[in-house]
C-alpha cells in the first residue's frame, strides 16, 4: 500500500474542487487508510468526542510514529485520514512539536463541513500529540 499522500498534495487538489467535490476527495482519502484490524477497534482505541465512531491505534517503528485508524463514518473517516497525513512516518520528537491544528487550518473544515463532522477533531489531534511525546520521550 502506498500510504497517504502528503498533506500539502492534498491541499493543492481540495483547494482546486468545488465544495461537493471535497465531500468525495475525503471519502477518498479515507479510503486510502490501512485497514485497521477489528481486534485494535476496542475502547482503548476510541477517540472520544466524536460524533462517530473513531479508532486510532498508534504505533512507531525507529522512532517514526504509525497509526492505525478507522471510523463508521466515511466522511469522518476521511477526515481522520486528513490528520494522519500530517503525522504518518514522521518523527515522534518532530510530531511532538508539531501544530497539527494549524497545518490543517488551509482546509478550513469547519466552514465546509458540520460541527458534528469536526467536533473530535481536537482531541484526535490531542491523540496524536500525545502518543508523539511519550514515543519521543521514551527515545
Amino acid at each position: 500500500m502506498a500510504g497517504l499522500p502528503p498533506l500539502s498534495d492534498i491541499l493543492e487538489e481540495y483547494q482546486l474542487v468545488e465544495a461537493e467535490d471535497r465531500y468525495r476527495l475525503l471519502i477518498d482519502l479515507g479510503r486510502q487508510l490501512e485497514p485497521m484490524p477489528d481486534a485494535l477497534k476496542t475502547d482503548a482505541t476510541k477517540v472520544r468526542g466524536c460524533s462517530a465512531s473513531v479508532w486510532v491505534y498508534p504505533g512507531a517503528s525507529e522512532g517514526r510514529l504509525h497509526f492505525l485508524a478507522d471510523s463508521n463514518a466515511a466522511i469522518t473517516k476521511g477526515i481522520v485520514a486528513l490528520v494522519l497525513s500530517a503525522v504518518q512516518d514522521k518523527p515522534a520528537a518532530e510530531v511532538a512539536q508539531m501544530d497539527i491544528a494549524q497545518a490543517l487550518a488551509p482546509f478550513e473544515l469547519g466552514k465546509h463541513l458540520s460541527a458534528n463532522r469536526t467536533q473530535g477533531v481536537p482531541n484526535m489531534i490531542a491523540l496524536v500529540k500525545e502518543t508523539a511525546a511519550r514515543y519521543a520521550a521514551a527515545a
